[in-house]
């Protein structure tokens, strides 16, 4: 391999990795939202461009403990 081969790929992986540290400080990883009282409502919007499509939406608990108990199967004991 040559010398110029080399150093192109490690200023291509040095470039990889700034990239992705600048990236990750922008947005640190916080996700989700404040727990609160209430419900979320989100919507989900599709048109195919043939007339036809489908509008959804759903409520979801702000509550986590209220969210938690919708996957909880019913028949199960304490």
């Amino acid at each position: 391999m040559s010398w110029t081969l080399i150093i192109l790929l490690a200023l291509v992986f040095a470039a990889i990795a700034a990239v992705a540290i600048v990236g990750q400080r922008k947005s640190p990883g916080k996700r989700g939202s404040e727990p609160g009282t209430g419900m979320h409502v989100l919507e989900s919007d599709y048109q195919s461009g043939m007339g036809g499509g489908n509008v959804r939406r759903w409520e979801i608990p702000r509550d986590p403990q209220a969210y938690a108990k919708i996957f909880a199967p019913k028949d199960t004991k304490k």
